[in-house]
């Protein structure tokens, strides 16, 4: 009996103990926790503060980084802009240059195309005029034969004068003893005899012997001249063309053209002999000749109701 008391007085002094321990313990959680709380308050305060302080570096940082990569964009755009400007300008330099070089190349094109055809037109006129030449020479031939008689030039007939545009100083240059030479003199004097057969034969003979001679081209000149003082103007169209096709280089050159072009506009041809005159001012435009083709050019003007 005495030991069951002794042992509930334990047991309440025991309890009596450990409640107040169990107190004592949920006071000192309970300061745990609110302190664990105010730390972790802290602690969220230090986060945040952290956070917002990363944030306006970065916003910094961003912005900056954002103003440089829109000045370079500015840049950029502003060198694309002066590029296109000069693209622009470059091609429309281009554009025209081609459409002035395609506007050349048409009208050289043209002139061409007209020269050809002129060409065509002189080369059809020259062979008709040797087929009738021919014909004329072939009648001539029988109706002279047995005769060396010089023929005299129709009355009022353009003669081949030693002394004006198309004369020779040739005689008065020589008696140098060359014997060629002499023979050329010889020619060229029946010419200003107005032996015009005579002169034909020395001269044609002269070039059969001599065509490589200084004095070729002229000779040649001569035989043209002595058909014009004649009006046989078929005959000297060719005698000129001989003499600018086999003696290009001959001092006799731009007066071979001036002639062949009157003798056209004398056959009423003046389509043809404008073209040769043109031709003349463009080749010689300083020479005496090409004062004179002027001179034709602006009387065949004059005329419009002479034939072309």
């Amino acid at each position: 009996m005495k030991k069951t008391a002794i042992s509930i007085i334990l047991l309440t002094l025991a309890a009596c103990a450990s409640n107040s321990d169990f107190d004592s313990l949920k006071r000192d959680t309970d300061n745990l926790r609110r302190e664990s709380s105010e730390a972790k308050k802290e602690i969220d305060s230090l986060k945040e503060f952290s956070l917002r302080v990363v944030r306006e570096d970065s916003f910094n940082a961003m912005r900056d980084g954002q103003i440089e990569l829109n000045s370079r964009v500015s840049d950029l755009a502003g060198g694309l802009q002066e590029l296109r400007g000069r693209f622009d300008e470059s091609k429309y330099y281009q554009e025209k240059i081609f459409k002035e070089t395609a506007a050349e190349r048409d009208l050289l094109r043209a002139q061409i195309a007209g020269a050809e055809l002129q060409l065509k037109a002189l080369k059809d006129r020259f062979a008709v005029l040797e087929d009738a030449i021919k014909a004329k020479e072939a009648a001539k031939a029988q109706q002279d034969a047995g005769t060396t008689a010089p023929e005299k030039p129709e009355e009022g007939a353009e003669q081949a004068k030693p002394d004006d545009q198309n004369g020779d100083n040739t005689v008065e240059r020589s008696g140098n003893g060359d014997d060629k030479v002499k023979a050329y003199d010889a020619a060229y004097q029946a010419v200003k005899d107005k032996k015009y057969k005579e002169a034909r034969e020395k001269l044609s003979s002269f070039i059969k012997d001599s065509p490589g001679h200084r004095l070729a081209g002229n000779a040649q000149f001569w035989i043209a001249e002595t058909y014009y003082a004649e009006k046989d103007f078929e005959s000297a169209i060719l005698a000129y063309e001989t003499l600018l096709k086999k003696y290009p280089d001959s001092e006799k050159t731009s007066g071979a053209m001036l002639k062949q072009g009157y003798a056209f506009i004398e056959i009423g041809d003046s389509k043809t002999g404008k073209a040769i005159l043109e031709k003349l001012l463009q080749k010689y435009h300083d020479s005496k000749e090409a004062g004179l083709a002027k001179k034709k050019l602006a009387e065949i003007e004059k005329k419009p109701g002479r034939k072309k």
